[in-house]
């Protein structure tokens, strides 16, 4: 088969820009769910278009709305951001109470260990602890 390496090149490129285009494509789709200020026939016009003229619909929406995607994804970003620190936060703080109480009891432990306190002292102490 007669294949030269220009005919590889140009067909790489087409592949190259091919998955280029499907990308921008499922990212504007996204960007339309995404966008608080279009409303539900809007989105569903946006849609349309994208989907039934796929290559002039995504040049006219990034075009006409191509500015705010950038801002939109980032407020994305950061609201996801916000959640995760919000998550980490409580589960640390559970997990420092667990902790707290875990260390306060291995420190007792090593007093009593120690002969600093007695029995009756570390009990009571445990007590208070656990309570």
């Amino acid at each position: 088969m007669d294949y030269p390496l220009l005919n590889a090149f140009w067909t790489m490129c087409l592949i190259f820009l091919w998955v280029l285009w499907l990308i921008l494509l499922f990212r504007i789709i996204g960007d339309i769910f995404r966008s608080h200020d279009l409303g539900n026939w809007g989105k569903t016009g946006w849609l349309v278009l994208v989907i039934v003229l796929p290559f002039l619909g995504v040049f006219i929406y990034v075009i006409a709305r191509g500015h705010g995607m950038s801002e939109r994804e980032v407020a994305q970003a950061e609201r996801q951001q916000k959640q995760l620190r919000a998550y980490l936060r409580d589960t640390a703080a559970t997990g420092d109470e667990a902790g707290g109480h875990a260390d306060a009891l291995a420190k007792l432990a090593d007093l009593k260990n120690h002969g600093d306190i007695t029995e009756e002292e570390f009990q009571k102490a445990k007590a208070k602890i656990l309570a």
